[in-house]
């Protein structure tokens, strides 16, 4: 039968302890050993996760609480940036402006014939891209009628001289023959103009002077079946060839000066102030250089002058062109140098003002527009404010902020502080 808790109640039963001695009472003490064994192994199930989560926030609040360990510092030294600077010197400055254009011909021209008939002979040359001097035949045009007008004309002219001539000698007579009557009798009156034949004598000298113009036109016809290159002139294009009938005023080739090439250069209105423009209203001409690639290793180069101003502000642009000429651009004197072509695209630098001494720097060198950092003796870097007369594309002029001999840095730095070490290199 089960041992029960009224079973080990003091009261009804012996105590505990005399239960335990009585050895005849032993099951009673294996019984109560094992429940006592097992209410211990339970209690330390329980216990057991609590006392292992005390233990790891405690040991959580010492390493808190506990200062960290302290390492011995070392002095070191921040590395310095490598630099890149260049030393400046004040230097008598010349500005420069810059502009673009294409180059075009001063003239162009559109031949025409100024007779008419069948085109009989072409110059080998007469080809699109062909030379010619000034004057040299470029075409002529059949001249078999104006040779045929100009013997009327001159036929017309030796019968106009012979009637002066006859009329010259019949008023001479005239005149005689009058003065004789006047010997024979005296008289007051004046001989008239008829009498002395003098209308008849400008008749003929009329006529004399119409056949006179007359045999001149015939010449000057015969003379422009010659169409004639009216200037050192390349052909660029030909409306006209062997064997085509054209009229007085038919369109025989179209021709360019080679003598004279001209480039229309756009300025800004702030440019002028650097340029010596008024020079050229007064016949002065302001040099000029136009450079070009034109497929060599080296920049093609050619001299020029600014020759006028067209005065007139482009609506659009806002700028003001002024037209720059160069003399012979398709002649060159080295066998290396490059002709001048027409319609190059050219970049033109124009001489300008004297400036005086000033300092220049590349342009990246110059920070938030007035700024410039200077390497001291120490090599630390340090600004320095600008007061900058102009800047270029390539270059920025400084009149103040700068002395002979200052190191300027010219590496671009992302966020330069002053007293900031560098290393350098020039």
């Amino acid at each position: 039968m089960p041992l029960t808790s009224q079973d080990l109640n003091p009261e009804v039963q012996p105590s505990l302890d005399e239960l335990l001695i009585n050895p005849k009472q032993s099951w009673l003490r294996r019984v109560f050993r094992k429940r006592k064994w097992m209410t211990l192994r339970n209690a330390i199930k329980v216990l057991l996760p609590f006392i292992f989560l005390f233990l790891a926030v405690a040991a959580v609040f010492i390493v808190l609480l506990s200062p960290p360990p302290t390492p011995p510092r070392v002095a070191t030294e921040a590395p310095a940036l490598l630099v890149q600077v260049i030393p400046v010197q004040r230097e008598s400055v010349r500005f420069t402006v810059t502009s673009q254009g294409t180059v075009t011909p001063r003239i162009r021209t559109t031949i025409v014939s100024e007779v008419t008939g069948h085109i009989v002979e072409v110059a080998s040359s007469y080809e699109s891209g062909g030379f010619f001097s000034e004057g040299e035949v470029i075409a002529r045009v059949d001249p078999r009628n104006y040779e045929t007008a100009l013997k009327r004309a001159q036929a017309d002219l030796a019968k106009a001289r012979t009637k002066v001539q006859t009329e010259t000698a019949l008023a001479s007579q005239a005149k005689s023959d009058w003065e004789k009557l006047q010997a024979l009798s005296p008289s007051q009156d004046l001989p008239s103009d008829l009498t002395l034949r003098k209308p008849q004598l400008a008749e003929v000298l009329a006529e004399f002077d119409l056949m006179s113009a007359a045999l001149e036109k015939a010449e000057e016809d015969l003379e422009r079946t010659y169409v004639r290159a009216p200037y050192d002139s390349m052909v660029i294009e030909k409306h006209a060839d062997l064997g085509q009938f054209v009229n007085t005023g038919t369109q025989i080739a179209t021709t360019i000066s080679v003598q004279i090439a001209e480039v229309r250069l756009p300025l800004a209105l702030r440019d002028f102030q650097y340029l010596d423009l008024e020079q050229v209203s007064h016949g002065v001409r302001v040099p000029v250089t136009l450079t070009a690639d034109v497929g060599h290793e080296e920049l093609a180069s050619w001299e020029g002058h600014i020759v006028r101003s067209e005065g007139i502000i482009n609506e659009s642009a806002r700028v003001i062109y002024v037209v720059a000429q160069v003399e012979n651009p398709y002649t060159t004197d080295n066998p290396d140098d490059h002709p001048l072509l027409i319609g190059t695209f050219v970049n033109a630098e124009i001489r300008g003002r004297e400036a005086g001494g000033l300092f220049v720097l590349p342009r990246h060198a110059v920070y938030e527009g007035d700024k410039a950092w200077v390497v001291d003796e120490d090599n630390l870097i340090y600004p320095r404010d600008l007061t900058i007369v102009r800047s270029d594309s390539k270059y920025s002029y400084i009149s103040e902020g700068l002395a002979d001999n200052d190191k300027i840095c010219i590496t671009p730095i992302e966020q330069p502080l002053p007293g900031l070490r560098v290393r350098y290199s020039e």
